[in-house]
């Protein structure tokens, strides 16, 4: 689980959000008003405030395609705009870029990564399952692992939820957060994400405190970057910079 270090360089890495605007495909799509020009537009000014502020790397995701489809219900339209603003934003900043496509759509994320070079994928569930916003979602590891072999592709890192928001663990509830965080790492998991209950929503020191031997240190923030500590709303420079600062400070204490 020390691989983090070889991809940022630096202990506990920060790595903030670039939430594309609603891409081809989902509801929410607006190709009058918002299509992928501008979509791209706005990704790069916001990685590249981000960047400016201090952050380690930005992750690249299609937070607006809501409501979210299963993995299996992906279309290669989200596939396509989504590898297209990964590749410009990697193309944009100095800073490691990683993927992620919603709902647990790892091996989509994984194709963009490729295509884009991205250097990780987040992943919500992969091993063990959950009952999401979106329906049952099972464990991607087995094949997500196997397309990464096949793609030539074993530099890009799975950063893997334990406990994920965005639905109910009960049907796993005898497992424990650290049980589920050693699951990952027996499944070749890359590193350990501790989330809290819904965007925006910190996990607790508990849960981290119990996954703490296996996960690496480190944090992705997405609501508090920007404007009004939710997610909708644009990058906020000042808010990236004054948590920015304090982060390097600690560094260097």
């Amino acid at each position: 689980m020390g691989k983090l270090k070889d991809v940022f360089k630096v202990d506990k890495p920060i790595i903030g959000m670039v939430h594309l605007r609603p891409l081809p495909g989902s509801p929410k799509y607006d190709p009058v008003n918002m299509g992928m020009d501008k979509i791209i537009s706005i990704a790069l000014e916001e990685a590249a405030m981000l960047e400016q502020a201090g952050v380690d790397g930005v992750q690249v995701e299609n937070m607006w395609d809501i409501p979210y489809l299963r993995s299996e219900d992906i279309g290669y339209e989200t596939a396509a705009a989504l590898a297209v603003g990964i590749h410009a934003v990697r193309n944009k900043v100095s800073i490691p870029v990683g993927a992620e496509c919603h709902m647990n759509g790892a091996d989509c994320a994984m194709a963009c990564a490729v295509a884009a070079g991205a250097s990780w994928i987040r992943v919500f569930e992969w091993c063990n399952a959950f009952v999401s916003q979106s329906g049952f979602i099972n464990a991607m590891g087995a094949n997500v692992s196997r397309m990464r072999s096949r793609l030539k592709a074993d530099q890009i890192l799975a950063l893997c939820d334990v406990n994920v928001k965005h639905g109910s663990h009960y049907i796993i509830h005898d497992r424990s957060v650290a049980e589920q965080a050693m699951d990952i790492e027996s499944q070749d998991g890359d590193a350990v994400i501790v989330t809290g209950f819904d965007t925006g929503t910190p996990p607790s020191v508990e849960n981290i405190s119990k996954c703490k031997k296996s996960a690496a240190d480190g944090a992705i923030i997405g609501s508090w970057f920007k404007e009004g500590n939710n997610w909708k709303n644009p990058v906020s420079y000042d808010r990236t910079k004054e948590f920015m600062d304090k982060v390097i400070a600690l560094r260097q204490a």
